[in-house]
């Protein structure tokens, strides 16, 4: 009985910790919204290489011709 008293302890304390976060986060974003909004088009065109440089796994890759065991080309 004492560990499901510690374990309920625990998860009582994690949902606490939890809505302390979102409570400190809402009211960060509540305060600072002008900040945090003024640089959203800069995260927008920051989202472009970025996207370009994860959708297409990097430079080098675009070359599709595989070699066989005896290094002949398909």
């Amino acid at each position: 009985m004492n560990d499901e008293h510690e374990t309920k302890h625990l998860s009582r304390g994690q949902w606490v910790f939890y809505g302390f976060l979102i409570f400190a986060g809402l009211l960060l974003f509540t305060e600072h919204r002008a900040h945090v909004l003024s640089f959203l088009p800069y995260l927008i065109l920051l989202a472009c290489p970025l996207m370009h440089l994860f959708m297409h796994h990097g430079h080098g890759g675009h070359n599709h011709h595989h070699e066989t065991k005896d290094g002949e080309q398909k």
